[in-house]
């Protein structure tokens, strides 16, 4: 990881994290964020296929950071590849302690694969671009 990386994508899901969402150390539960990661991702989805998609792979998440009680957390999505029936999405997950949102760090990554599907849950085509 970069000492100073630099947020990328388009900001698709922003929330808080609450007490309820904590693990025995006190601190974020691993699979509510990748739960976060995967509704930002869907969104960006649902506009790339045009439609309804499925949730495929989740080809790695990485965790970088701890996240607290209280922070802001954002998740930043931006495709990476598209085929015929599918679309590969990479999501970095940033939080903020403060308002002012001077004190941003990135606490993971991840790429999760979906594909379009039709009425049936059937995979279609991606539209034309």
């Amino acid at each position: 990881m970069s000492e100073n990386p630099e947020i990328e994508g388009e900001l698709a899901l922003q929330t808080l994290a609450m007490p309820k969402d904590t693990n025995a150390n006190g601190d974020i539960f691993g699979g509510w964020l990748v739960s976060q990661m995967d509704l930002a991702a869907g969104i960006i989805s649902k506009q790339v296929t045009g439609g309804r998609s499925a949730t495929v792979a989740i080809e790695n998440v990485s965790f970088l950071s701890p996240v607290k009680v209280g922070a802001t957390v954002s998740c930043y999505c931006r495709v990476v590849k598209k085929g015929r029936t599918s679309v590969h999405i990479a999501v970095d997950v940033w939080t903020w302690q403060r308002v002012n949102q001077s004190d941003g760090i990135k606490v993971a990554d991840g790429l999760f694969v979906f594909v379009a599907i039709d009425g049936s849950g059937k995979p279609r085509p991606l539209p034309e671009a």
